[in-house]
Formats: C-alpha cells, sequence, structure tokens
C-alpha cells in the first residue's frame, strides 16, 4: 500500500476479508493525504471488501502528509506507521474513533452493494428457478416448502440488512458525517466539505 501511496492518485486497499483490517488501512492512507473513496465487495461469493482512495489535494491533507513523513521516516521498513501499534494494524487510542468511523462508512457501502435492486431480482430469481426446478421433477411439496423457506429466508436477510445499514447511518450522522446521493443514485457519507470523487459540487441539490 505504501509504494501505492509513493506513485499513485489513486489506490486500493484489499481484497481483504475484515472490515476492521481494511478500515484500519484507509486510516493509515488518510494520515498521508488520502481520502477515503469508495468500498464494494468481491472475491468468491463477494466475501471481501476492496476499498478504493483517492489522493486528497486540500492543503489540509498535504500539511498532515508531510507531518506524517517526518514523524514515520521507517515507516515500511519495520518502523512506526501513523496510527496504528508498532508491527500490528492495531489502532493506538488516538485513532481508534476515526477508524471505527472509517469501518462504519465501509460497511454501509459495502452492504449498499448487497441491497442493490439487480442483486435482490438476481437472489429471487433463485427462489423462482428453484420452485421451478422442483416442479418439474414433479415436486410440488418440496417446490412449496422450499421455495416458501427461501423466501421467507431471502426477506429476512434483506430486512436485517436494512436495518444494521440504518444504524450505521445514524451513527455517520451522529459523527457529523454528511449523507449525499452519487451519480447512480446510492447514498454516501461524506466528511463535512469533502467531494465525490469526479464531482464539483455533490452538495448540490
Amino acid at each position: 500500500m505504501l509504494r501505492q501511496i509513493a506513485r499513485q492518485d489513486v489506490i486500493e486497499i484489499g481484497p481483504e476479508q475484515t472490515v476492521g483490517r481494511v478500515a484500519a488501512l484507509a486510516h493509515v492512507a488518510e494520515q498521508y493525504g488520502f481520502a477515503y473513496g469508495e468500498a464494494r465487495r468481491a472475491g468468491h461469493k463477494k466475501a471481501l471488501v476492496l476499498v478504493r482512495m483517492y489522493r486528497d489535494p486540500s492543503p489540509e491533507a498535504r500539511v498532515r502528509e508531510s507531518a506524517t513523513l517526518a514523524a514515520h521516516p521507517q515507516a515500511g521498513h519495520g518502523g512506526t506507521v501513523p496510527g496504528m501499534r508498532q508491527g500490528a494494524l492495531k489502532p493506538l487510542p488516538e485513532a481508534q474513533e476515526a477508524v471505527a468511523r472509517l469501518k462504519d462508512r465501509i460497511m454501509y457501502d459495502a452492504m449498499a452493494q448487497a441491497a442493490d435492486k439487480r442483486q435482490q431480482a438476481i437472489a429471487w430469481g433463485y427462489c423462482a428457478v428453484l420452485v421451478l426446478v422442483l416442479l418439474i421433477a414433479g415436486m410440488p411439496l418440496g417446490a412449496l416448502f422450499g421455495g416458501a423457506a427461501l423466501a421467507v429466508f431471502l426477506g429476512g436477510a434483506f430486512r436485517l440488512g436494512t436495518v444494521r445499514r440504518q444504524r450505521i447511518a445514524r451513527r455517520l450522522t451522529d459523527a457529523g458525517f454528511v449523507p449525499v446521493r452519487d451519480e447512480v443514485g446510492r447514498q454516501r457519507f461524506l466528511a463535512p466539505g469533502q467531494q465525490l470523487p469526479g464531482h464539483a459540487n455533490p452538495f448540490a441539490s
């Protein structure tokens, strides 16, 4: 990741299995002048998380980057890393709140992908295919009970995802993050004054 930071304006973190690890790495990248951009599911069965970050052009980010380079000259060579305990991706007390909010933003974006209407349509399509296959196989009771069980499971999973996203959204709003809509209509949360990559004014109505 540090090699990407030194050479690129857009970096990718992951894919990783745990959101906590990705959030910790994203926090480190922020100290080098990058801003969180987006997260998405990746890999087999979408079990991994991939985060994309962008170099922040603001003067504050450049000051933060310079301070980090001066304070951690051996990062990547066994030295200290900003915000983390040496030799581990465990946030120091002063970084725990920032990492927790990054984790919320990553989780919110990744869960939004699963809640996408197209993804839900695919899931319900699998349910319909199961019922059809069982009917063709001459198993009407299996089609009835199997289809009903899968429908209940999918409905519960989608509802649980909605409730979890609402709780995350409340935490982010309470922490001062601003809800905005991206170019495809998904709700995102940005720090005050931050812009979505490529948007001149994401706060415009």
